[in-house]
């Protein structure tokens, strides 16, 4: 996805969160009309983004569609090892990231990241601190909505690192060799080792 893009995917986003809340609080049949208005005019640049047709992203516009009036949030898991941070490379791009995905509903952020770690790449861990919480749109990440990244450091407690459907490898590396990084990564994970390291104050949190 390129850089270009990955703003108008935003700017979707905000479009379709800003009609989700005007539809949920609409005060009369007149506001309403135009909050869906609001909503279609989304769907169709989201189609044509996409190249598909519009009938087909419709759906999942209406889908649910009154809860997306907040950014998502995810959680990832920083397993350190000798001064070594545990990477996956991933399935969907081959470029090498952290552990970790969106949070399910009923779950914790650190639930989250516990789970992910499980299931990406075979290792059961437990939080032992939270490292800080990064703004997709301020860290390079390529997503097609606002997104929250938690990053918690995690005490691996059993299993064996090793490859899945979604981690095509799995492997501890250095902060001095560190391979091709996915994007949003690229800045993460070299502040994730002097986080650990008690070089900056923990949490880290986007300042205003």
């Amino acid at each position: 996805m390129s850089l270009h893009a990955q703003d108008v995917y935003l700017a979707i986003d905000e479009l379709r969160a800003i009609a989700g809340m005007g539809l949920e609080f609409a005060r009369n049949d007149y506001e309403r009309e135009r909050y869906l208005r609001l909503r279609a005019i989304a769907a169709r640049l989201f189609a044509k983004l996409e190249e598909r047709p519009v009938e087909h992203v419709t759906p999942e516009f209406h889908h649910d569609n009154w809860l997306h009036v907040s950014p998502m949030s995810g959680a990832e898991a920083a397993v350190f090892q000798n001064d070594k941070l545990l990477l996956m490379k991933r399935s969907d791009n081959g470029l090498w990231a952290v552990p970790g995905g969106l949070t399910e509903v009923g779950e914790t952020l650190a639930e989250t990241a516990q789970r992910e770690l499980w299931e990406e790449v075979g290792v059961r861990g437990r939080v032992i601190q939270l490292l800080g919480i990064f703004d997709s749109r301020r860290w390079s990440s390529r997503t097609k909505a606002h997104l929250f990244h938690t990053i918690f450091q995690v005490e691996r407690i059993g299993g064996t690192p090793a490859p899945s459907a979604e981690a095509l490898d799995v492997r501890f590396f250095g902060e001095d060799n560190l391979p091709e990084l996915a994007p949003g990564h690229t800045l993460r994970v070299p502040l994730l080792f002097k986080l650990a390291r008690g070089e900056m104050s923990i949490p880290y949190f986007d300042t205003p």
